[in-house]
């Protein structure tokens, strides 16, 4: 039952997660100076560190937001179903 709920519930959670990823990108990207948004790489005057900055930060945040969005909706289906919708074994590190 968990995984059948999880499907849904992951589809709908990792386009709001992405719009939220989006903003807080372009709220950090302006509180730091550098424009409205991140610059298109092939921007002719634009230097590479800008480049390579804005498109370092905005992975980081995706992923994080991403990451932490599905952990939270798997968290949540296990305390109302009690099933881990993912695989549960652990991991060796």
């Amino acid at each position: 039952m968990g995984k059948v709920m999880y499907k849904p519930l992951s589809a709908v959670s990792g386009a709001l997660a992405g719009v939220l990823a989006g903003r807080l990108f372009d709220l950090l990207w302006r509180r730091l100076g550098e424009g409205d948004s991140a610059p298109d790489p092939e921007e002719k005057y634009v230097g590479w560190g800008t480049v390579l900055l804005g498109a370092a930060l905005e992975g980081v945040i995706y992923a994080t937001v991403r990451a932490a969005v599905k952990r939270g909706g798997a968290t949540g289906v296990e305390k109302v179903t009690g099933t881990w919708p993912g695989p549960a074994e652990a991991q060796a590190a």
